[in-house]
């Protein structure tokens, strides 16, 4: 970025970078982020999909400087689809529900619950993917702010779940917004 380091932009959405796998649209979202995009990962309507069921909502306007700099790290997409009134809502990943003393937070097949009170870690839940059992060793009954973050150790979707629940339950525990 040089010497005139771009501010970080609002989130208006509007368009959708579409991909072929998963991995490509977890690398992708990474390469924005860490140059300062304000994207978010979403699930795209059915009729948008083109093999994979992830996609990076990005601001429209932006889109030339993305697609360039996805091309410059060689992170493969299919193309930029702009988000058109009518078309299917993106799906909410995440879901929150409130059990009394726990906080069950939900992204896609993955699930994360914890003490309220104490934000400490009592359970892990769903997926498939083999390095689950090992995340979850490594985050039950450690407090929310203390355990690792599965999208810097595991390389599936699962542990990418995992990490949005993660995120999530820590910004409803630090903000005390429990449901």
């Amino acid at each position: 970025m040089g010497l005139l380091k771009r501010r970080k932009p609002s989130f208006e959405g509007g368009g959708l970078v579409l991909f072929m796998d998963v991995g490509d649209a977890m690398r992708a979202e990474k390469v924005l982020r860490r140059e300062d995009y304000a994207v978010k990962l979403v699930a795209p309507p059915p009729e948008l999909r083109k093999g994979c069921d992830l996609a990076v909502e990005i601001n429209l306007v932006e889109q030339p400087g993305i697609e360039r700099l996805l091309e410059e790290k060689g992170a493969p997409y299919v193309g930029v689809a702009p988000l058109k009134v009518g078309t299917s809502e993106l799906l909410e990943i995440v879901k929150v529900t409130d059990f009394g003393e726990w906080t069950m937070v939900k992204a896609a097949n993955m699930k994360l619950a914890f003490e309220k009170s104490s934000g400490v870690i009592v359970n892990t839940s769903g997926g498939g993917c083999p390095d689950i059992p090992h995340m979850h060793a490594e985050m039950i009954g450690k407090k929310l702010t203390e355990a690792p973050r599965p999208k810097d150790v595991g390389f599936t979707l699962c542990a990418l779940m995992l990490d949005r629940a993660l995120e999530e339950s820590l910004n409803l525990w630090l903000g005390g917004n429990h449901p």
